[in-house]
Formats: structure tokens, sequence, C-alpha cells
């Protein structure tokens, strides 16, 4: 069940649905999420099996605002907060130190937690409505301080960017809220905090250079520190991934391989900066903006329209090696690792 995000009523029935125990599909500017009580561990196993999601593999939670980080961390370093201040709310994930007792599930059992604070109205708003005080004419009713929230769609899948992604993959069961198609489109940008240098999991719409003027350090990467990292949501190798099989070249690779099927190819789908020789009419093409932060914004809806215009083979140029391409970069690499 689609309802309209803008709409006063939707968003208190989507808390009501939150403070019960219910799943609510969730538009952030990033991507859509799956959202539930962080602070209930039946709630978030809810989640775990409507993605077929591995239990220990964490989720983010979103908070309302900056007072929500008490709600679940007990440290908040001060290269850290400099992070809060300067992207909040916004795409940036912040790895925690976790408060003892809460968010078990959601973290997969860690002692760490990913905290975000989103900026979409919608998801502010539904945020803000689930926090509420209780309401004592509702039994068991109580505040929701944040909720576990990762894409809305099956584990290792494209993410949806869009209402209607959400509702053709978890089912028009679940109650989703339409904000809009989403403004950055890929996911948050983590960074652990948890080490005493930030260190980068996983890249976003926040560059590594947006993180070093922020907070002063520049972030280290995972690899860096390959056995200290915890785990976090969206890192696995092979991910983000179209039911075609994805596969990432240069445009003088691209053209070559073209010019060697001929009149002859076909279900395979080209996305690329370049402006190639075309020799198949049943070649499926769209053009990859130049600017990163478009590319970003229609990553996903382009393999997901490529996956429903029946193509086998999505053959992509590969994005720019320089720091503004490497949240795109990030997830075509794990698109085609799968």
């Amino acid at each position: 069940m689609i309802l309209d995000g803008n709409d006063p009523a939707a968003i208190a029935a989507a808390a009501r649905a939150l403070r019960s125990g219910a799943l609510v599909g969730l538009p952030t500017e990033t991507v859509y999420g799956l959202a539930a009580n962080a602070g209930s561990d039946t709630a978030v196993a809810q989640i775990f099996a409507a993605k077929g999601r591995p239990s220990d593999h964490p989720l983010i939670v979103h908070v309302a605002d900056a007072s929500g980080i008490a709600h679940f961390a007990r440290d908040v370093p001060a290269f850290a907060q400099k992070l809060v201040d300067a992207f909040w709310p916004g795409p940036l994930t912040l790895i925690l130190p976790r408060l003892p007792g809460v968010a078990g599930a959601a973290t997969g059992g860690q002692d760490s937690v990913g905290l975000r604070c989103p900026a979409h109205p919608v998801a502010h708003a539904l945020l803000l409505a689930a926090a509420a005080p209780a309401d004592p004419a509702v039994p068991g009713d109580a505040p929701v301080w944040g909720v576990a929230a990762p894409s809305a769609n099956r584990f290792g899948r494209v993410s949806p960017t869009t209402a209607r992604h959400v509702h053709e993959e978890l089912g028009e069961a679940l109650l989703v809220l339409d904000g809009g198609p989403c403004q950055v489109g890929i996911e948050s940008t983590i960074v652990d905090c948890t080490r005493g240098v930030p260190v980068l999991l996983r890249p976003g719409g926040i560059t590594r250079e947006q993180i070093r003027q922020a907070c002063g350090i520049a972030p280290l990467s995972r690899d860096d520190l390959p056995s200290l990292t915890p785990r976090a949501s969206g890192t696995l190798e092979a991910h983000y991934a179209p039911n075609a099989q994805v596969r990432l070249m240069d445009a003088k690779a691209l053209q070559t391989g073209l010019d060697l099927l001929g009149a002859e190819a076909a279900h395979i789908a080209v996305y690329s900066r370049a402006a190639l020789r075309t020799p198949s009419a049943r070649l499926v093409l769209r053009r990859m903006p130049d600017d990163a932060a478009a590319a970003a914004q229609q990553l996903f809806a382009v393999l997901r329209g490529f996956d429903e215009q029946g193509v086998k083979l999505i053959w992509v140029e590969t994005p720019p090696a320089t720091p503004e391409w490497e949240g795109v970069r990030d997830r075509l690499q794990r698109a085609a690792a799968a």
C-alpha cells in the first residue's frame, strides 16, 4: 500500500505502524529504506526475514536529529561530532560505540552502531512522529527513538529509489510512504569512528575530501585496517546486483565488443558516457551523465530499467577514477562482482 508521504494522515499511520512493531517503506534522500523500530529485536527480525538478509549483517539506525545519538551510542569522538555538525541531516552514517543493551539485533550483535540522520522531509516527519510521547490511550505504546532501515529490497539486489520499486519488490501489503524519487540515489557514506581516526567503510555522496575538510583528518580506507573494522551495511564484495550480468569496461573495449558482435548483438544494454557506434538496433542504449552526482542519482533506476527490458548483459563504461565518482564506482564494481 503506497501512501502520499506529504499527507499528515499518512505520516501518522506510518508512525503508528512503527510503534506497533510493523515495517514501513521509508523514503530518504539516498534510497528507500525498510524501516522498523530499532529498539525492538522482534520488529527488526522482520526486516531480516523480508529481505532474506543474514541476521549478523548490521543495519543502519536512522534518528530524527543529533540528540538521537544519546539513545544508541555511548561515546562520540571529537572528530565524529565535527562530521555530525557538518553533514547531518544528510547522507552520512557514523559507526559509533554502542550503548550496552540497546539495538542488539539491529547491529548484528556488534558493540558498535551505525547512525544516520536523513535529510528527506518525509523521513524526518516520520521519525519525529514515531518519537512522540506515549499515548496513554494506546496499551503498550512507547516512543520509537530510531528506526533500523536498510534498503527496501531483497538482500544483495538493486536498491529502490522510488516507492514503486519498493512496492514491486516487497509487495502491496507493506505500507510505503511515497516521497518521490531519491535525490542522491546511492546509499550513504559510512565512516567508522571507533578507531581514533575516521575510516571510510563505504563511499557515497559525501567524498573523502569533504570528510577531511570537515573534521581535519584524512580518512583511512577499510583496507588499511582489514582486521579491525566492524561489519557494515553494503560492504560485501558482491552487492547491488540486477538480474542481468554487469560488466565494466573502458570506452574502447565497449566499442570493440559491439563491433565484434555486429548486427547480431541482442539482449545487451549499454550504459556509457562515450558516444558509441551501435551496429544493432536490438541493443538497449542509455547515456551515463558526465556529472558524478547525476549519475549516482539515476544509477539504480537505470539498472532496474534494464532488467525490466529483459536484457541478459549490461555493459557499463567504467567511471573515472576520481574522488567524486568513488561512490558510483563502488556500486558498479559490487554489482559486477555478483
